[in-house]
């Protein structure tokens, strides 16, 4: 799977109602990629209210097993 998401230098961003908050990626907002052009939208938008340096980042997200702890050959 393949989502957009808005970054400015280390900080990413979460999209808000009518604002934008500065986060870490466990809290930002992710878009599909068929919303490229209303992230564009909203990478301009940043950087005419002040952003600075904004850019898109495409997250490519994989699932792959896991095995939990009570399967683990490891030690607790």
């Amino acid at each position: 799977m393949e989502l957009l998401i808005i970054k400015s230098g280390s900080d990413y961003i979460r999209v808000k109602e009518n604002s934008f908050v500065f986060c870490g990626l466990d809290k930002a907002s992710v878009f599909p990629v068929d919303m490229a052009d209303e992230v564009r939208s909203l990478r301009k938008r940043l950087e005419s209210e002040g952003a600075g340096l904004v850019c898109i980042k495409k997250l490519v997200l994989t699932e792959q097993e896991w095995m939990s702890d009570e399967n683990s050959s490891e030690p607790a």
